[in-house]
């Protein structure tokens, strides 16, 4: 029966085989059981019960999250290049470049991910690296990705990523000369107070680097003109690329003169928590008063404060219950006198309470209204939809929650469709960059009637992208 042979898999449970990359003894490392316990101490600070079921092992989950996706300063380079360099000749007659002399090597389109070391959120990264051989070897391909993902795990900024990677590669297999393009894509958070004042929000803040070493060194040598022609085939525009000395210090949102702004009521104000978020980057091999890492804790706090549990249910309900008289229209409505109203595309912004790491996407909301009568305000589904999206949430809890208030509001026949990027699939072992996830919940009319539930599906626009 294969893969759905449920005894051969208790068989090799019994016998100790791993799920995966499940290591079963991890949980009893000492570095994974400090970070939950500081994880607990966020939790608590965050008003969570640390018992609750949703979240009882997610300690366990983001230690094992933050410890895969910074392996990186466990690793060493030279384990990786020293047995993959292979003997290649150049041009018989040496008149030219080609193959092990001179011949340019490059990979494109390296999917990576890194945790910025200003906030600690995972950041996006297309890597392009490429090479000049010399002394008649080459290095096999695979290599160089592997040498820019020990690296990417790492607590990183996008220069130096590029830096590091560019030097380990040439004093690894001493070629003419490498090159690195790094396409950084970085999440743009908004605060619970900035989102009802921004609805242009951008997602996003990207940024282009590169690094050269030897035949590169000089951003105008000759050697790059190859190495960049052949990267116009993939639309990026090299112009673009922040400098080594670039005035723009700084990338990340956290660090933006804005977001301190508008975060400076979420500045945290325990003291347990900081030393908690220290103690996590210690723990993963950083050194907590490197100049860079000074206000991380802080940075990260402001933003997991987003999501604290705070009550405000009942302003909600009572919200919702005052205006449900004021939606029903007077006398008795035949099922044939509703339409269809939708409002689609509603931002949402969330955190995964598995991992504590953001999901963020679209809400589109379909509900049946008298013909002629005016529908529900945009910005009071708005409301709806940030109100649940800023707590610790699952996507399906999520879609629920929307769809029972909104239905309590109108009256029943109600559909919603979340669709979402989580970063948690991308920063942990699965890496599955590009995927998205979709769920729906139908209520009232909408769970019995097919054509209505097609109607309304076939109405979502299909623009909905995962990630920059």
């Amino acid at each position: 029966m294969g893969a759905l042979d449920e005894g051969h898999l208790d068989l090799e449970l019994e016998n100790g085989v791993k799920l995966g990359s499940i290591d079963l003894g991890f949980q009893e490392e000492e570095e994974t059981i400090a970070i939950e316990d500081a994880v607990k101490v966020l939790l608590h600070g965050l008003g969570e019960d640390i018992n609750r079921e949703g979240i009882r092992k997610t300690p366990l989950r983001v230690a094992k999250a933050l410890r895969e996706g910074t392996k990186g300063y466990r690793q060493k380079v030279k384990e990786i290049v020293q047995d993959a360099l292979f003997p290649e000749a150049g041009l018989d007659n040496g008149a030219g470049h080609a193959g092990g002399v001179g011949g340019l090597v490059i990979v494109r389109d390296l999917d990576l991910f890194s945790y910025c070391e200003s906030c600690l959120l995972p950041f996006q990264v297309k890597c392009h690296v490429g090479y000049v051989p010399s002394g008649q070897r080459v290095v096999g391909l695979s290599k160089l990705s592997r040498v820019a993902d020990v690296f990417a795990k790492r607590l990183q900024e996008p220069q130096r990523l590029a830096d590091e990677v560019c030097s380990a590669l040439h004093h690894g297999i001493n070629p003419a000369g490498v090159a690195v393009i790094l396409q950084c894509t970085h999440i743009h958070f908004p605060n619970l107070e900035s989102v009802f004042l921004d609805s242009n929000h951008q997602r996003w803040v990207k940024v282009l680097v590169r690094s050269g070493s030897g035949d590169f060194e000089n951003d105008n040598a000759e050697a790059w003109i190859d190495f960049l022609n052949l990267l116009q085939f993939r639309g990026i525009n090299v112009e673009k690329a922040r400098r080594r000395d670039s005035s723009d210090q700084f990338w990340c949102p956290s660090q933006s003169s804005s977001v301190e702004k508008t975060s400076s009521n979420n500045a945290p104000d325990n003291p347990g928590m900081v030393t908690a978020v220290a103690s996590i980057l210690k723990t993963l091999g950083e050194d907590p008063l490197r100049k860079e890492l000074l206000g991380t804790p802080c940075r990260f706090l402001k933003w997991l404060m987003n999501f604290q549990n705070r009550n405000l249910e009942m302003k909600l309900n009572g919200f919702v219950c005052g205006r449900m008289d004021l939606l029903k229209p007077n006398g008795e409505v035949t099922r044939s006198e509703k339409q269809i109203h939708s409002e689609l595309n509603l931002s949402f912004w969330s955190q995964c309470e598995h991992h504590l790491l953001p999901f963020h996407g679209v809400v589109h909301i379909g509900y049946f209204c008298t013909k002629g009568f005016n529908p529900i305000g945009k910005s009071l589904l708005e409301s709806i939809v940030h109100f649940y999206g800023f707590k610790l949430q699952v996507q399906e809890r999520l879609t629920r929650q929307i769809a029972e208030t909104v239905s309590s509001l109108l009256g029943g026949d109600v559909i919603v469709v979340v669709e979402a990027y989580h970063t948690c699939m991308i920063s942990r072992g699965i890496e599955k960059f590009g995927s998205s996830t979709a769920t729906i919940a139908a209520l009232g009319r909408f769970s019995t009637d097919p054509a209505a539930r097609t109607m309304f599906l076939q109405s979502i626009p299909r623009t909905f992208t995962t990630g920059g």
